[in-house]
């Protein structure tokens, strides 16, 4: 794609151009809009709008992003200022910084990271959870209610 056979094996690039399963937004690149990716994108500009990647998204230490992302994996050390939904994970790397809400089942936070909003790592399991906690608190509220019926009538 970029430069003849000998070049590319010259400047070792070989491998990494003809899997053509990267995409690369480098620093001073701008972008307004939405973009569906189906392989991994990196970010080192500004992106303004929706990110849509059945892959994994990479946001570099100088990439800005203003928007909604959905993806299958996020590793971020730039900024980001939306809503995040992950099917795996996302990974917030020193200077990060995250405004906004994430959805992911894995969701990590290296020291020095700046995270301001909510993360839900799956509230199904906490259904159970709270149900369960709920019949125990209404079950000893009735054995206190009993017992001290009981006292009472003594």
């Amino acid at each position: 794609m970029w430069g003849t056979a000998a070049e590319k094996k010259e400047k070792n690039w070989g491998p990494v151009l003809e899997e053509g399963a990267y995409t690369f937004l480098g620093k001073g690149v701008d972008f307004k809009g939405k973009a569906k990716f189906d392989s991994s994108v990196r970010i080192d500009g500004l992106y303004d709008g929706q990110i849509v990647s059945q892959d994994t998204l990479i946001i570099g230490e100088s990439g800005i992003v203003k928007g909604e992302i959905t993806c299958e994996n996020l590793i971020c050390s730039g900024k980001i200022e939306g809503n995040i939904v992950a099917s795996h994970k996302v990974q917030l790397l020193k200077p990060a910084v995250l405004i906004g809400s994430v959805r992911a089942s894995s969701f990590s936070v290296e020291e020095g990271v700046v995270f301001h909003g909510t993360c839900d790592m799956g509230v199904s399991g906490l259904d159970d959870v709270s149900s369960q906690a709920g019949e125990r608190a209404a079950m000893s509220k009735r054995s206190t209610v009993s017992s001290l019926n009981a006292e009472a009538e003594i």
